[in-house]
């Protein structure tokens, strides 16, 4: 908004009509709503990012694997073919009930069959991706702020161009009813 649109509510004019102090009072709480909550909903968005690798963690438990199929030797790819994810491939590790089971995670590239990795399980014993690196969640965490405060800041921004669409919309009406009624006959309009 340039300084030029803001008009304080306040300040008296014979000149200012009801949508013109509508109008202030919406640019002045609109630039108050987006100070303020554009920077809280990206610290909680990114927070709630940060936090969730963390519980994670905490759920999953590590176990030494067997790799029993090499890995691809592309490196940087894996089976479906995403660029820069970890090879995939087939282990084996003894669960805590003694059975012997199997699943596919992430290895480092070039792991051949006999290798040992390690493996991440769920509280069931299922395989998981790896658990997020610290570095990657608060990446994670930072990209996710800066979205969300960026989206509730042009959100505010937008609910406020609208209604500033609205309130012109009044404007003209009030002013083409004041051109009527001062000049009945129509010798305003340009033809």
């Amino acid at each position: 908004m340039p300084p030029s649109k803001i008009r304080w509510p306040w300040q008296h004019s014979p000149l200012k009509r009801s949508t013109d102090v509508a109008e202030s009072w919406m640019i002045l709480a609109t630039g108050l709503l987006i100070a303020v909550l554009a920077p809280t909903a990206g610290v909680v968005a990114g927070s709630a990012v940060e936090a969730a690798p963390q519980q994670q963690t905490r759920q999953w438990h590590s176990v030494s694997a067997v790799v029993t199929k090499d890995s691809p030797t592309r490196i940087g790819g894996d089976p479906s073919g995403s660029v820069g994810a970890k090879p995939h491939t087939t282990v084996r590790w003894t669960a805590s009930d003694g059975t012997l089971r199997t699943g596919e995670t992430t290895v480092a590239p070039g792991a051949k069959a006999g290798d040992r990795t390690t493996a991440w399980l769920d509280r069931h014993g299922s395989v998981v991706r790896n658990p997020v690196t610290p570095q990657d969640a608060v990446a994670e965490s930072i990209a996710i702020g800066t979205v969300a405060a960026s989206s509730t800041g042009l959100l505010f921004l937008g609910a406020e161009r609208a209604g500033a669409g609205l309130l012109n919309r009044r404007r003209y009406a009030q002013w083409e009813k004041e051109w009527a009624q001062a000049d009945p006959e129509g010798h305003h309009r340009q033809r």
